[in-house]
């Protein structure tokens, strides 16, 4: 069974403090898109650095996860560190992802310059970071979607497919 993982990091979430809106959001994009049955890892988790490195560590090396989606923690403020976390366990850094969500962010906010998405690979899993409101998840994953399964095939992951009338992704022809 293909596993993925959704990381929602925000202390007020993982304190108990408001809803975890984020992170549904984020599981009901995945299911309304994706047609290849996945077995969901998520956890919600404080903006601390050392237990977002833990954890996205555990999601790729223990856990198996094929792609690992984050919300929040993606801005300016000093607590918002997801994207150091990410960048300290990948091997490899996808800048592509982050431009073309802030790109896409602008065409809806002028503060879009301010979001610091990354991803990156570790292993054969895709790690992907996105802001932690749940409109700007959908608009961001709506723009990298499409790139995503093919990446996941790259790295020797498996084959994600989805439902084409809900999210058409891109394969080259071979």
């Amino acid at each position: 069974m293909i596993r993925i993982g959704v990381l929602n990091i925000s202390d007020r979430a993982s304190a108990g403090i408001y809803s975890d809106e984020p992170g549904q959001a984020c599981v009901a994009l995945l299911r309304e898109w994706l047609s290849t049955p996945f077995e969901l890892d998520y956890k919600i988790i404080p903006d601390e650095r050392p237990v977002i490195e833990a954890e996205l560590r555990r999601l790729a090396d223990e856990a198996g996860c094929a792609l690992v989606v984050t919300t929040g923690g993606t801005g300016p403020a000093p607590r918002d560190v997801t994207p150091e976390a990410t960048i300290a366990v990948c091997e490899r850094i996808l800048p592509g992802f982050g431009e073309l969500m802030r790109a896409t962010s602008l065409k809806y906010v002028p503060t879009a310059i301010l979001s610091r998405q990354t991803a990156g690979t570790r292993g054969r899993t895709l790690i992907v970071n996105l802001p932690g409101r749940p409109k700007a998840i959908r608009e961001n994953l709506e723009a990298v979607f499409p790139a995503i399964p093919y990446c996941v095939d790259l790295i020797g992951g498996p084959r994600l497919e989805t439902h084409e009338s809900a999210m058409k992704v891109f394969r080259p022809k071979s």
